[in-house]
């Protein structure tokens, strides 16, 4: 029997090594459940021959419609085309695309890309999980060949090439080699070296007042003569460095918040290393969020906690919101969430990455190195945004020779983190695939939670181009809640829309307020109904905690030596320095 044992773990080692190593070739995508959904659509298409002969007439009016396009153009070239690019798709804006042969060229590309929308989605029978992944498949290829990333093909590349005497190209050889060696020399990008943690991004003072194996809580130093009574706790995700909310003094939210008089505490999570494979969501409930509340309550004792969670962190501070409710622990004051998500039932495009076959091919690769490589992140990130991510990057570095100029986002972006095996593999089952917390069977200790334990005042931020966290998905939580939330949807992206400092140019928000009890309004509704408003959402943030809080009071030392809390070194701390 132990001869049995002992050849089936090693065959199963076996199994696992060779998916880990098929993982690294291709980004963390599994083959098989691409293989699945492509299965899944031809099967269904083989047996439909009327929607055969709907795309086969689709294709000669779509020619046709080119030819008469082709032939209009050739004689106006003011002719309106006849397909415009989808809102966001900037490929061919420039007014070189309008002249001929060009117009062509992207017109053909447009007439292909809606054919190809319809013929994966249109169908009939196949799960809807697949017809995602067969036009996720699709449009990887697409991509690849839109006459944007050719120079043969591309106006804009013809004549900066023609004008510069192909300096340009030049340039673009000596930026590709550039990040041909950093990438080899496990380097960051060209430029993120004069961005530094603690010398001019990080650097609202502060100190470290506690550490354990997982987290080190940072405690930021007062700039006003009084603060609110209530201490704000920030909980950011462990997927990034916790100094997005702490670039350059002039976009900083910390320093944004204690400048207009708040205590902030910030949680910094350690970069796990494979000897932290066994961390798992427990852990970072308890020697996470669970022991900074409690620091932070023995720091400013006998006041409750504004507790803001972002992203990943935002999930996690819910559960624990729901579980303190549950139990009724009443240290909390409020909570506000950063485009966090508790409804993962239409969680964008991530989902396309999530079926068992994705998840056990994903554990495999993390069970191999004990966590989850920034490059498998990174790669599943941009494919889902190609064009922006890899092909717009391509053809402007590359072939215009123009190099972006980095900024404090930009080089933060590229200061990746790892995930541990154990935790990652429980987030994606638990939350993504079984969307245990909105099904209120999620078992924080030996019980279940439900949002609807929740009992404090909510303020949930959203931003309108989120790819990681859609606002239609966050909207869900006023499905969920019980108590009072104030829901806000601003411009940007999912880190953008968040560092969205006052002054910040063609910056502009939605607010409203639903109470206990009101009506549920669906999002498109509420989209219709809410006024726009101009201008960066901090201040209103501001104006809500200060609402939510008891008033001014002096402001708290830092760490409390005499509860164990005795300041350790100066922030960043060391933690967010690890690479």
């Amino acid at each position: 029997m132990r001869d049995l044992d002992t050849q089936t773990t090693f065959h199963s080692a076996s199994d696992r090594m060779l998916r880990a190593f098929i993982g690294r070739l291709t980004l963390g995508i599994s083959p098989v459940a691409l293989a699945q959904a492509y299965q899944d659509w031809v099967l269904h298409m083989a047996m439909s021959p009327g929607l055969q002969w709907e795309l086969s007439q689709k294709t000669f009016r779509k020619l046709a419609q080119l030819a008469v396009y082709a032939s209009r153009s050739a004689l106006d070239p003011k002719t309106e085309p006849y397909v415009k690019p989808l809102p966001g798709d900037n490929r061919f804006r420039d007014p070189e695309w309008q002249s001929w042969p060009f117009n062509l060229y992207y017109q053909s590309f447009l007439l292909g890309q809606q054919w190809w929308h319809t013929a994966t989605t249109a169908l009939r029978g196949p799960s809807r999980h697949h017809k995602n992944m067969t036009w996720f498949m699709a449009k990887q290829l697409l991509d690849f060949g839109s006459p944007s990333n050719f120079p043969w093909s591309n106006p804009v590349i013809l004549k900066r090439t023609q004008e510069q005497g192909g300096m340009n190209l030049l340039r673009g050889l000596q930026n590709w080699m550039e990040d041909m060696e950093r990438q080899i020399a496990n380097e960051r990008p060209a430029g993120a070296e004069q961005y530094q943690v603690g010398k001019n991004i990080a650097i609202t003072p502060g100190k470290v007042v506690y550490r354990n194996r997982l987290i080190e809580l940072l405690q930021y130093e007062p700039s006003t003569p009084q603060v609110q009574a209530e201490p704000v706790l920030i909980v950011p995700a462990w997927i990034m460095k916790y100094y997005i909310l702490d670039l350059s003094p002039h976009n900083s939210m910390v320093k944004y918040l204690v400048d207009h008089g708040h205590t902030v505490f910030m949680i910094s999570w350690k970069n796990p290393q494979a000897e932290d494979h066994d961390l798992g969501m427990e852990e970072y409930l308890r020697l996470g969020l669970g022991d900074a509340l409690n620091a932070v309550s023995a720091i400013v004792p006998e006041r409750r906690i504004h507790s803001v969670g972002y992203c990943l962190g935002g999930t996690l501070l819910a559960i624990m919101a729901a579980a303190m409710g549950r139990d009724n622990d009443l240290r909390l004051q409020s909570m506000t969430l950063f485009a966090a998500q508790t409804d993962f039932s239409e969680a964008g495009e991530l989902r396309l990455f999530i079926d068992e076959s994705q998840l056990s091919f994903l554990e495999d690769i993390m069970w191999d190195k004990g966590y989850l490589d920034t490059t498998q992140m990174a790669g599943a990130f941009q494919l889902l945004r190609s064009y922006d991510l890899i092909w717009s990057r391509m053809v402007s570095e590359y072939l215009l020779g123009d190099r972006a100029p980095m900024n404090d986002l930009m080089a933060w972006n590229s200061d990746a983190t790892r995930m541990p095996y154990k935790m990652h593999k429980e987030y994606l089952r638990r939350l993504f695939l079984n969307n245990a917390l909105a099904n209120g069977c999620y078992r924080v200790g030996d019980r279940p939670v439900a949002l609807s334990h929740i009992r404090v005042p909510i303020f949930a931020v959203a931003t309108e181009q989120d790819h990681v966290a859609p606002w239609h998905s966050v909207h869900k939580l006023l499905l969920q809640a019980d108590s009072e939330v104030t829901f806000l949807l601003t411009n940007g992206g999912h880190n953008a829309g968040v560092v969205n400092e006052p002054g910040h140019p063609h910056r502009h928000y939605r607010i409203s307020v639903t109470h206990d009890g009101a009506g549920y309004l669906d999002p498109e509704a509420w989209l219709e109904r809410t006024p726009i408003q101009e201008g960066s959402w901090w201040p209103a943030w501001h104006d809500w905690l200060s609402q939510q809080s008891s008033g001014p009071s002096a402001p708290p030392p830092l760490g409390n030596p005499e509860r164990g809390y005795v300041p350790l070194e100066n922030a960043p701390g060391t933690y967010v320095l690890q690479p």
